[in-house]
């Protein structure tokens, strides 16, 4: 990828790859700078500003790049929702709930554009956020909306690992803790690291979630110890950041992961 982006230096795309390579490896301090020479080459591209702010999230739990790159876009220039859903994600980041879901009310569509290839369903952000701020009886209703809309993506591409993984969180999220792991070992057996080391660990820290989600505490961490050896894209900023690992917390494991892989992540 370095000799191609030599050799075809305002290639967005082999730019973009060769930056991805180095995020999932944790060299983020390349990755940043190629983002730099990326967000020149293709300034009309949201990808370029969401993955910097993203890129200093994970490597120093920095959410104010992320912050100031994602609110100067406009709506009109979002339609799809990629954008709210990264301004979502770090104001959850940021535990700032009313204004999540303040974001999340001017989208009008009924799912969003992720980083995966899994349309999310704005009533599963919702849901997960009323979670968060304790309100279990709002959350119940717009997750049951969520399954709903889950189960549609299913039925339109069967075979997408991050589609399982979503609906395994949500079902999580409900409770439903034998159908939320299924889901989650599905999405595993369908993307497994041996067949792809890039895209394999996200099914693979999908399910330590949901274990982190329904209880399985000793299942997440065995997970996330083998997440963190790897190359991919949790490191030990976002885990401490992450609502989405608050069950994990009180756990005497959680702080001896950050303390084992600190230095490394």
């Amino acid at each position: 990828m370095e000799k191609a982006a030599e050799l075809e230096p305002k290639n967005a795309d082999i730019l973009s790859n060769l930056t991805f390579s180095y995020v999932a490896q944790r060299n983020y301090q390349t990755a940043d700078k190629i983002f730099d020479r990326l967000i020149v080459t293709a300034p009309q591209s949201l990808g370029p500003v969401l993955v910097k702010g993203a890129v200093a999230i994970l490597w120093k739990g920095d959410l104010s790049v992320a912050e100031k790159q994602f609110s100067s876009v406009p709506p009109e220039a979002d339609p799809q929702g990629l954008m709210t859903w990264a301004r979502v994600w770090v104001l959850t980041l940021e535990r700032k709930f009313p204004e999540a879901l303040q974001v999340l009310g001017k989208f009008r569509g009924e799912t969003l554009v992720t980083s995966t290839t899994a349309p999310c369903p704005k009533a599963f952000l919702e849901g997960t956020i009323h979670l968060l701020q304790g309100d279990k009886t709002r959350a119940q209703a717009e997750l049951e909306h969520a399954r709903v809309v889950s189960e549609q993506l299913l039925r339109e591409a069967p075979d997408d690992p991050n589609r399982h993984s979503q609906d395994g969180l949500i079902l999580a999220a409900l409770g439903q803790k034998q159908e939320a792991i299924a889901e989650g070992k599905r999405a595993v057996e369908l993307l497994p690291e041996s067949q792809d080391a890039f895209d394999g660990p996200q099914a693979t820290a999908a399910l330590a979630q949901i274990y982190a989600w329904t209880g399985e505490s000793d299942e997440a961490f065995r997970l996330l110890d083998h997440l963190f050896a790897i190359p991919n894209n949790l490191t030990v900023p976002m885990f401490k950041l992450d609502p989405a690992w608050d069950p994990l917390r009180k756990d005497p494991c959680y702080q001896t992961l950050i303390n084992k892989y600190a230095a490394k992540n």
